[in-house]
């Protein structure tokens, strides 16, 4: 019946699967470049093996070196004998009056200076393994074996220290006593503890 029945179809043309012919050109030219190292790695991929085995081995131990670090730096800090740095009152008094002689001079960058390197080695006298020659005084201000009195004080001081060399702000007499009472804090503070 004509009104219902159609022409057939053409046959349905399957689409090449061929890649063009630029792509078959780069490929060939992957494979002759990285047929050596795919040779190589094909003959001694039981070295590799192994050597990949090492640093997984490697990779490992130096995880678990880093936890037990870690962990025994935080024991030790909790440990009542852990005390911060015991700072002898002599000394104390005789920074206090080297520094209080330069900030009469008006230096008060310097007293300020002075009173952190001399905290950092007050740190460094009682505890050297808390300290590394790259600690920075923000890192010194977080060990967390410092009693909180101690690194409030601290951080003080490096946050002055850290305006007057870095922001370029020169520091007034206000700075220079805000400073000074926190170092007299921190080195009475560990001297009542000594004691």
């Amino acid at each position: 019946m004509g009104d219902i029945q159609y022409a057939p179809l053409p046959p349905y043309k399957v689409p090449s699967h061929e890649p063009p012919e630029w792509l078959v050109a780069v490929m060939r030219f992957l494979a002759e470049l990285f047929a050596p190292l795919g040779t190589w790695l094909g003959a001694g991929w039981n070295t590799i093996e192994i050597a990949l085995a090492v640093l997984a081995a490697l990779g490992v131990l130096w995880i678990g070196w880093t936890l037990y670090q870690r962990w025994r730096l935080e024991r030790a800090a909790r440990s009542p004998a852990a005390q911060g740095p015991v700072i002898d009152r002599a000394a104390a008094l005789a920074l206090l009056e080297d520094a209080d002689a330069l900030a009469a001079a008006g230096r008060y960058e310097e007293a300020v200076h002075l009173l952190l390197q001399r905290s950092v080695h007050h740190i460094a006298a009682a505890r050297p393994d808390w300290l590394s020659p790259s600690s920075t005084a923000r890192e010194i201000g977080l060990i967390p074996g410092l009693p909180a009195a101690a690194r409030q004080a601290f951080a003080l001081i490096a946050r002055e220290v850290e305006r007057s060399l870095y922001a370029l702000r020169a520091l007034a007499a206000e700075d220079w006593h805000r400073a000074r009472e926190a170092y007299a804090a921190f080195a009475l503070q560990n001297l009542e503890g000594g004691r």
